[in-house]
């Protein structure tokens, strides 16, 4: 795409994993979901940070968007440089080097009556 869409900074105010769920994992499994679409021609390299109300930030987590692709990464599977804890407030801030859209997706599954909620990500338009 000549005109890729989206932005280079995004931020996830919102952040909660729950240390439990119910239902066969791995897909009622309760989890945090950045959604992220690549329109561009070129692979998109992320930079994740993850804000606690208590410590300095954590990261940055590195992930790759293939071009002309999606990737929804869940943050329970982000190990490195450590694993975000469970039961615990956070925050994100996903740096791209290409603009791409971000959405985040929580699945609360504590109760058998699952909750599912998503939002656009934050952007302040800027590069």
């Amino acid at each position: 795409m000549n005109n890729p869409i989206g932005h280079k900074v995004w931020a996830i105010a919102e952040g909660y994993i729950p240390s439990y769920g119910t239902g066969p994992e791995p897909e009622f499994t309760s989890h945090e979901t950045a959604c992220v679409l690549n329109t561009s021609d070129q692979d998109a390299h992320l930079r994740i940070w993850i804000y606690y109300a208590d410590r300095d930030p954590v990261g940055p987590y590195m992930e790759t968007v293939p071009a002309r692709r999606t990737k929804h990464i869940r943050f329970n599977d982000l190990r490195d440089p450590e694993p975000l804890p469970r039961d615990t407030d956070y925050a994100s801030v996903i740096e791209s080097d290409v603009p791409v859209v971000v959405q985040h997706t929580r699945l609360d599954s504590r109760q058998a009556e699952n909750a599912l909620f998503s939002t656009i990500a934050y952007t302040n338009g800027g590069a």
